[in-house]
């Protein structure tokens, strides 16, 4: 076991107690946090212990908690379209005419996009899953892969629930950098059947259920009738959260529905960025905090989304939820960076990241405090109003993953982005054009 010190001039640790040393260390040793606190605490090393002191802030690497990355290939499509059109018009078109080596180069410039932006761990939703994890392979992320159930592609179902259990079986590693859950894309998309069927399945494998729930007002309205319950009600009696259920959106949720989601230990990935593009609405963040539920950050696909960037959900959506209550002391400096970092984790059934603690695996991130945005500071809470409010892509530096650096100075350092960037393009022209 090969030891390595990292002295900075402040470590975010976004743990249970929100320990913040300034300055800090971190040890670690085969990927694995071993030691975490104030510099003046540090126990003694030898000579031939390596010290880097890389200064600036050091935190753990962001979380994002639902994501549909290879949509690199359509950012920009179908802007102002609301969802519904969205999807059968500019987005499932263009996704039909995908093959994997299209998928596999939008994986790999949204996961070097993530990575550079300080975003060490995505969830995805998406088809050729395959194809998405050798790009996250070789990218050096971290995947929570959670392979897409559509109507349009898999109606008969059956197929797909044996190639998901398979895929399952053959990447599902806690251990690693991968794991495996299972994608229902949603109840109106599928029916209730079918998502029951994809619930009963994540149950078989102890396995996360990831779906979209309440996106918008009008989607679950058949349903909804059929059925004269809310979609979340409709979900609840048929059993599907009896599995590890993360929620996707959760928009248009009551306060019943709320406390439906909190009994039953639902997790519920926040993206107010691609709710407000597509007109969708604001979720309660709030009223979900307050009655527990879990609740992390996700993009959404960088299609509806613009950007992969999870620092601007993580300002965006304490200032929505500020001022939807007319109050400024919901959601807390503290309370948007954990919900970025462990809550996220925790949300897709991720226990040992998220987090700088002992045990923990390094999933790490340093910022450069000598950009203009984090002066002054004249008291430690100011630093982390900095980080939350200011903490964009800019200001990240280096990026380590299990242990391993992909990013040194700003660069990426396992994926060629210049030859990524023109695949991209060009395979993006082909799906627009037919």
């Amino acid at each position: 076991m090969e030891l390595q010190r990292f002295t900075a001039d402040v470590v975010v640790t976004c743990d249970m107690d929100n320990s913040v040393f300034a300055p800090g260390v971190v040890d670690t040793a085969d990927g694995k946090i071993t030691w975490v606190g104030a510099s003046q605490d540090a126990p003694p090393v030898d000579d031939a212990v390596s010290v880097a002191d890389v200064g600036g802030l050091l935190m753990p690497g962001l979380v994002n908690a639902h994501c549909h990355t290879p949509m690199t290939l359509m950012r920009g499509s179908g802007d102002g379209l609301p969802l519904h059109r969205w999807l059968t018009e500019a987005m499932w078109p263009r996704e039909g005419r995908m093959t994997p080596e299209d998928a596999w180069w939008g994986m790999t410039l949204g996961s070097a996009e993530m990575l550079l932006a300080g975003v060490t761990t995505s969830c995805e939703m998406y088809l050729f899953e395959e194809a998405m994890v050798d790009a996250v392979m070789e990218s050096g992320a971290r995947l929570v892969m959670t392979p897409g159930v559509v109507s349009g592609l898999h109606s008969s179902g059956s197929d797909r629930t044996e190639e998901v259990s398979n895929f399952f079986s053959k990447y599902h590693d806690p251990t690693g950098r991968i794991t495996v859950g299972i994608g229902p894309h949603s109840a109106y998309d599928l029916g209730i059947a079918k998502v029951v069927e994809m619930a009963e399945l994540a149950q078989s494998l102890d396995a996360i259920l990831h779906l979209h729930l309440a996106e918008t007002r009008e989607e679950n309205v058949e349903l909804e009738a059929t059925y004269g319950r809310s979609i979340t009600a409709i979900l609840h009696d048929n059993g599907v959260f009896d599995s590890r259920v993360l929620a996707a959106h959760c928009v248009w949720v009551d306060n019943t529905d709320i406390a439906l989601l909190a009994a039953d230990n639902v997790a519920v990935a926040h993206c107010p960025i691609s709710n407000m593009r597509l007109g969708c609405g604001i979720a309660p963040l709030t009223a979900m905090k307050k009655a527990g539920v879990i609740v992390g950050y996700g993009t959404d696909g960088p299609a509806s989304n613009g950007s992969l960037d999870l620092w601007e959900e993580v300002k965006m959506a304490a200032l929505l939820a500020r001022v939807h209550a007319l109050d400024s002391t919901v959601v807390s400096t503290v309370e948007t960076l954990t919900m970025a970092t462990r809550d996220s984790a925790a949300a897709v059934g991720l226990k040992d990241t998220g987090y700088l603690a002992p045990g923990t695996t390094l999933d790490m991130i340093r910022m450069d405090l000598g950009h203009t945005s984090f002066v002054p500071v004249t008291e430690p809470d100011e630093l982390l109003a900095h980080v939350a409010w200011s903490g964009s892509t800019r200001r990240v530096t280096d990026v380590w993953v299990a242990g391993e650096k992909v990013v040194s100075d700003g660069e990426m350092l396992t994926v060629d982005m210049e030859r990524v960037i023109a695949e991209v393009g060009k395979r993006a022209l082909r799906l627009a054009r037919g």
